[in-house]
């Protein structure tokens, strides 16, 4: 084969290495992964409006009134006339105690009384009698006397008879225990054909009676509370509990808000040295009578005056080991972190007392996708429809 040949197709394998070897670069070039593309994310704008803070605490209901039932007199329990747990009303006879003994001690007093009316008249009438005697000089003064003296000691034996009728007819009146206060009863404690022994405060217990409409709301709150409310007052910007009936509000166990709605009427004189709180009292209406005493609930009172606030959902909060941020967004897409202060939660969103503005972009959701010195791609949206769709179930 002559030299310039071979050299010809020396020179054509090489070419088609150099192309093959191109092709094939090209193809792993083609199969690379390239950049992934940034993040989508939604921004909203924080809302800016009034609002009023409110402080939680906890406490329980107790009733208005509350009457432990004793007989006055002693005796046997003949009849119970209430059902148990029933609401009774003033007035309603709950008990009646066996009158015969004290009826029988009801009428000797009575004749007694009239046996002494009749002593009255007798002297009134000899009385008379002296007088035309004692004119004549008949009958000596000390007589005469002696016989207005009777008189006046005939009257007093009237009198002390009439007090006695009236203490049998209380003893008779007694027998009949009634209901001293409009309530719900408790379980009689005593049955029948059992003695009772009388008396205001060693007399036998024979069932209580509570109040519950209206009805109370104890709990206390803290010093520092107390020192906040007090600085608001002198202040302005918050009533005081002492001298306005300020607004309560209540939510019981199962309760996600705090539906029932009171007035404050009373706060305690001094703080409780033993757990350095003050008592306070709410007041509510009860007509269904779903607020027992006892009841355990959560309460809400103001606790601030009206101010402008920065709010945001809690899904736009991050957190690391010791701070709370948001993530907030410039116009080129880039993700700045920012630290803030929270306070407490209004209609569903979070007030943020310090960090952010209004005119803040924040990430409100996909915040898991977010990290400071990136690039996002920004949806922007509001946070009422934020927070609607985080409602949905």
């Amino acid at each position: 084969m002559p030299s310039h040949g071979f050299s010809f197709l020396k020179a054509s394998l090489i070419g088609l290495a150099a192309l093959v070897l191109a092709s094939c670069g090209e193809k792993q070039q083609s199969q690379a992964p390239g950049a992934p593309p940034p993040p989508s994310v939604s921004v909203a704008n924080p809302v800016e409006k009034k609002v009023v803070e409110w402080d939680e605490y906890t406490g329980r209901f107790e009733p208005v009134d509350t009457v432990e039932v004793r007989a006055r007199i002693s005796g046997v329990l003949t009849d119970v006339k209430f059902t148990d747990g029933a609401v009774v009303k003033k007035g309603d006879l709950l008990f009646v105690i066996d009158p015969r003994p004290f009826q029988r001690v009801l009428d000797r007093d009575r004749a007694a009384l009239q046996g002494a009316k009749v002593q009255v008249e007798f002297a009134q009438k000899d009385l008379e009698r002296a007088r035309p005697l004692m004119a004549n000089s008949t009958i000596s003064q000390q007589v005469f006397d002696q016989r207005n003296q009777a008189v006046k000691t005939a009257e007093a034996n009237v009198l002390s008879a009439e007090a006695s009728v009236r203490s049998a007819e209380l003893d008779v009146e007694f027998t009949q225990i009634r209901a001293p206060i409009t309530g719900r009863i408790s379980r009689k404690l005593i049955s029948e054909g059992n003695f009772i022994t009388g008396g205001s405060g060693s007399g036998t217990l024979l069932t209580t009676i509570v109040s519950t409409d209206p009805i109370y709301f104890y709990f206390d709150i803290s010093e520092a509370d107390f020192l906040k409310y007090k600085r608001l007052f002198e202040q302005g910007m918050r009533p005081s509990s002492r001298e306005t009936a300020n607004p309560i509000e209540v939510g019981l166990q199962g309760d996600t808000a705090f539906p029932i709605k009171g007035q404050m009427n009373f706060v305690d004189n001094r703080i409780d040295t033993a757990t350095g709180s003050l008592r306070e009292r709410a007041t509510f209406q009860n007509p269904n009578g779903m607020l027992l005493p006892g009841l355990f609930a959560r309460a809400r009172v103001i606790g601030s005056a009206e101010y402008n606030a920065i709010l945001l959902p809690d899904a736009a909060i991050a957190a690391d080991q010791s701070n709370r941020f948001v993530f907030v967004v410039t116009d080129d897409g880039m993700v700045s972190a920012k630290p803030i202060t929270l306070g407490p939660t209004i209609d569903g969103l979070r007030v943020i007392r310090t960090g952010v503005t209004a005119a803040d972009w924040v990430i409100v959701n996909g915040v898991q996708r977010a990290r400071k010195g990136i690039k996002v791609k920004a949806e922007k949206t509001v946070i009422e429809q934020v927070q609607k769709a985080a409602s949905l179930p």
